[in-house]
């Protein structure tokens, strides 16, 4: 299939698999950095609380891997830090 071809769908698409991911215990996701390629669970990141929001740094390296702040209305996730985010699912 050619990648861009006329058959895609919009951005909804990704609607219902992303509920699903984020509605399980995200402390238990493995993480991996792209600065060393350390891979960590969620919870074994150090947590920064100082800024206006979190700032979760590599325990092996100390680069930062991701950036949670949280608006009155809206909340931004920056993850540019990790390289990949392998989250356990529940069994269906």
């Amino acid at each position: 299939m050619d990648l861009f071809s006329d058959e895609y769908t919009d951005g909804n698409a990704l609607a219902g698999p992303l509920r699903e991911l984020f509605t399980v215990d995200m402390t238990s996701a493995v993480g991996r950095c792209v600065s060393c390629g350390g891979e960590g669970p969620v919870a074994g990141m150090k947590v920064y609380a100082q800024a206006p929001g979190l700032v979760a740094r590599c325990p092996s390296c100390q680069e930062v891997l991701m950036r949670l702040v949280r608006g009155p209305s809206d909340a931004w996730l920056d993850l540019r830090g990790t390289m990949s985010l392998r989250i356990p699912m529940p069994p269906e």
